[in-house]
């Protein structure tokens, strides 16, 4: 594959109304649900990036018809939970931990072997957390060395595990979500207990599909999901909302950026991934949400943004797990803010699609920012503007390369990001869009 360098010149205002892609998360889950469903699911607003379509080959290898994408509208003819077929190669998930995770416990609760195999990046990720519970469940899984993929799933003969209680040892939405598709094959009731609340995709969408999930709040932290094996799914319509992730991005660009004025369109809501909304607010960001609704049990609302100073801040705990994703590119807002910002309890962002604390360390410092970067998350103490170019490395992370092209706002020469082409695993039209809004960006590929 070419590689694609990212060449950002510096400044610019931040001005307009947009539409960003669909919702990765909610696209993942909507063509494995809709698959494993008895009947039809349509779905709009798909998000046809790399990772949401190495879902929709996987299934589509395993016997299911898929119709689409055609401008993010997907038609799947459902199987039924036990209608998989055997794939007659590996399932290639390519840059999705997401895909890996929780297919892995849709496939252990199949009659068949298979294996799951991913890119370099991929395949560094840790799996043990899923492969953990879904052994305690009765799957034979076998992992490379250190528990990294590729995953080797051994059909359980007559397609059936066993339920369990799980208690996370680290909040994680992929983990949850796991556990409870694998206790759709599972005798008994299934339950995962999260030390803190995380994204409730999995369960809302069960729930729309007709297959009854019950969640609770054990304390003010803890949250507990369960649902009973062997029932069905019942296909249904899914309309994907724009994805926050992908939006805050364009959110950080304006708060950032002196004059700005920018309307994000039909974002989703979802109370457990609102993290960015709430961080941003604390540091003093003019963030006001319109035209609230909901689509399909998901909240969606426009974000409007307007420039307003910003200040550093501690990092509550309890919206870390909100919005893991969205660390990168707050890390470069902190280097806008006057004085320090600190995060803590997000040592999770050290198993991404890569060692996010360090990368984004190296990155901002390499621009001249004060970032240290600590176990479980970093120190910055902002409100100096980048003194100097620099060519930063991605580390095949698609939320890296945006992140640092938001950092050229405040930038006093050009920022080049080596290694972008990744960027198109969850928003392919990233570039397209952020030159329309006010900055300027150029995509140069070379051999």
């Amino acid at each position: 594959m070419a590689n694609v360098k990212f060449k950002v010149q510096p400044g610019g205002t931040i001005k307009g109304r947009i539409r960003v892609p669909g919702d990765k998360s909610i696209s993942h889950r909507s063509i494995m649900l809709g698959a494993i469903s008895e009947g039809a699911t349509t779905v709009t607003g798909f998000l046809e990036g790399d990772d949401s379509l190495a879902t929709l080959k996987a299934f589509q290898e395993m016997g299911v018809q898929i119709e689409g994408p055609n401008k993010g509208n997907v038609t799947i003819q459902g199987v039924g939970l036990k209608g998989l077929k055997k794939p007659n190669k590996p399932l290639d998930m390519g840059n999705s931990g997401t895909a890996m995770r929780l297919m892995a416990g849709i496939l252990a609760g199949q009659d068949f072997d298979c294996e799951l195999i991913g890119d370099a990046s991929l395949s560094k990720r840790p799996m043990k957390r899923v492969t953990d519970p879904l052994r305690a469940m009765g799957a034979q899984i076998e992992t490379a060395e250190g528990g990294m993929p590729p995953l080797k799933i051994t059909g359980t003969g007559d397609g059936s595990l066993t339920a369990i209680d799980y208690v996370l040892p680290m909040a994680s939405a992929q983990v949850k979500s796991c556990v409870l598709l694998a206790g759709l094959y599972a005798k008994g009731r299934t339950c995962a207990l999260e030390p803190a609340p995380t994204r409730d995709h999995t369960e809302r969408m069960l729930n729309g599909f007709g297959y009854e999930v019950i969640s609770e709040k054990i304390d003010s932290q803890q949250m507990k999901a369960c649902l009973m094996g062997g029932g069905k799914l019942t296909g249904r319509h899914i309309d994907v909302p724009s994805d926050i992730s992908s939006a805050a991005f364009f959110m950080a660009a304006a708060a950032v950026s002196k004059d700005s004025d920018l309307v994000i369109e039909h974002v989703g809501m979802n109370p457990t991934r609102v993290g960015i909304v709430n961080i941003l607010q604390l540091m003093g960001a003019d963030i006001t949400l319109e035209n609230a609704h909901e689509v399909g049990g998901e909240p969606v609302a426009d974000v409007h943004v307007r420039y307003a100073p910003l200040k550093g801040i501690n990092i509550p705990k309890e919206l870390v797990a909100l919005a893991i994703d969205e660390f990168p590119v707050l890390f470069v807002v902190a280097a806008s803010a006057s004085g320090k910002t600190v995060l803590t309890g997000a040592e999770e962002l050290r198993v991404k699609e890569s060692d996010r604390i360090q990368v984004m360390a190296d990155a901002l410092q390499a621009v001249g920012v004060d970032a240290l970067p600590t176990e479980d998350g970093m120190v910055i103490n902002g409100g100096i503007q980048t003194k100097q170019s620099a060519v930063i490395q991605s580390h095949h992370d698609h939320r890296i390369s945006m992140a640092m092209t938001i950092a050229g706002l405040n930038a006093v020469s050009e920022i080049v990001i080596d290694d972008c082409a990744n960027v198109n695993t969850s928003f392919p039209t990233f570039l397209e869009l952020i030159n329309q809004v006010g900055m300027q960006v150029e995509a140069v590929k070379e051999s």
